[in-house]
Formats: structure tokens, C-alpha cells, sequence
């Protein structure tokens, strides 16, 4: 069974940096799409960052130039790096991805736990 586990959130001060973690554990061959999401209290959640099985990334506007989006497939992972944090940016993030899970192409799509990122003096 796949799951997604997160890591990496906590609490820093404006203008510093955090890097989100996205580990696939299980049976896996590789990560082929990751999105990142964040839901601040009262609002939606809202697509962050994505990336393709190609490599292709897409960013929100609002942190275009702040955060990168990669996988290291080595790793099983997901990155989600994040630089200049701003108080803005505070909330719980959450990983989503599709993993390969066979040569046959069977696939596996979940959700991570959530991390809380706070961005505050």
C-alpha cells in the first residue's frame, strides 16, 4: 500500500526559507505528477505548485519566483522549496501525487497528511 508522507513544515521568520517534503513509502517504481496545496483558515484550498511527468512546473502567481516544485525519484520524494516566506504563506500544505506502480502502468494517486508552514517574527 502507497502512502504519502510529509515533512518539513514549522515555523520561521519572513524571508527565510523551508524545504517540504512528499515521501512515497511502499511498493512504488516511480513519482510521476506532484502538486503541492495549501488551505488557508476560511478559504479553499489552492493549487500551489505542480509539476508533470515531463518536468513541466506550474506556480501559483503568488509565489512564482519564491518556491520550486521538483521530485528526486531516487528518493521517492517530492520537494516543495520554498524561499522568502512571507506571513502570507502561513498554513497547512498538502502533497498530492501519482505514483507508477507497475511496468504495466497501473497507477496510484493520494493525498499527504499536511504540514503546517507558519511564517511569523
Amino acid at each position: 500500500q502507497v502512502q504519502l508522507v510529509e515533512s518539513g513544515g514549522g515555523l520561521v521568520q519572513p524571508g527565510r526559507s523551508l524545504r517540504l517534503s512528499c515521501a512515497a513509502s511502499g511498493n512504488i517504481i516511480s513519482i510521476n505528477t506532484m502538486d503541492w496545496y495549501r488551505q488557508p483558515p476560511g478559504r479553499e484550498r489552492e493549487l500551489v505548485a505542480a509539476i508533470t511527468r515531463d518536468g513541466s512546473t506550474n506556480y501559483a502567481d503568488s509565489v512564482k519566483g519564491r518556491f520550486t516544485i521538483f521530485i528526486d525519484n531516487a528518493k521517492n520524494a517530492g520537494y516543495l522549496q520554498m524561499n522568502s516566506l512571507k506571513p502570507e504563506d502561513t498554513t497547512v500544505y498538502y502533497c498530492n501525487a501519482e505514483t507508477l506502480l507497475d511496468h504495466d502502468g497501473t497507477t496510484w494517486w493520494g493525498w499527504g497528511q499536511g504540514t503546517q508552514v507558519t511564517v511569523s517574527l
